[in-house]
């Protein structure tokens, strides 16, 4: 059997695999609000850190044509994630199921249109904004991997807080205290954590896509 003669790369196919697993969690885990000393975050920053971390990987490894593909196929998981949300909320339960959890679910999972729509349109922005960023800084900083992650992170960060905020409680209440909390938070935990990960990554898909490659 002839081999594919564009197979995709190890790493490329991994992290790909990867990002979409996060792109459906961050909505789950950002129900959650989670205290980090004197900063409160909702817990979905977690998954969109190492969304931006995939992207930036995979520019670096495969390029910003690559990287932005990546995130625009990002919104196939989420776009079906949240219909089969809708589907299942919409279905009558189980009269057995356990009794907190008939509450607790619609909770969990459920979101309103407009909170849908902020999701969509932030992650679609700010995902692009950092492979867009993270690309364009190469000319100033080098192979300063690290440094590159770093700024980009927490311009597209920040940028995501804006309009996801914005387009989700604007003329509801008041949201430049929320937005503030949101922000310090996010930029924190861009400077923390996303150069050593990063870092691992690149170097992770550089030893996975340097295997040789099995035989067909």
């Amino acid at each position: 059997m002839q081999a594919d003669s564009h197979p995709i790369s190890p790493s490329l196919f991994a992290f790909a695999i990867f990002y979409g697993g996060m792109v459906c969690i961050a909505g789950v885990l950002g129900v959650k609000q989670v205290a980090l000393g004197p900063l409160a975050v909702e817990a979905g920053i977690f998954a969109f850190l190492l969304l931006v971390i995939m992207s930036s990987a995979v520019a670096e490894l495969h390029g910003q044509r690559a990287a932005t593909l990546l995130v625009r196929l990002g919104f196939v998981p989420l776009i079906v994630s949240a219909l089969l949300i809708r589907i299942v909320l919409a279905l009558p339960h189980d009269p057995g199921m356990y009794a907190p959890a008939i509450e607790a679910f619609p909770v969990v999972v459920g979101q309103g249109a407009r909170m849908m729509i902020a999701g969509l349109i932030s992650y679609g922005a700010s995902q692009t904004l950092n492979v867009f960023l993270f690309d364009r800084l190469r000319a100033g900083t080098g192979r300063m991997l690290w440094l590159r992650g770093m700024i980009a992170s927490v311009v597209s960060q920040v940028f995501d807080t804006l309009l996801f905020i914005t387009i989700s409680f604007w003329g509801e209440r008041p949201i430049l205290d929320l937005m503030g909390g949101q922000m310090l938070a996010k930029v924190v935990l861009s400077i923390v954590l996303v150069p050593p990960l990063i870092t691992a990554f690149v170097a992770l898909g550089r030893r996975l896509d340097a295997r040789p490659a099995a035989a067909a």
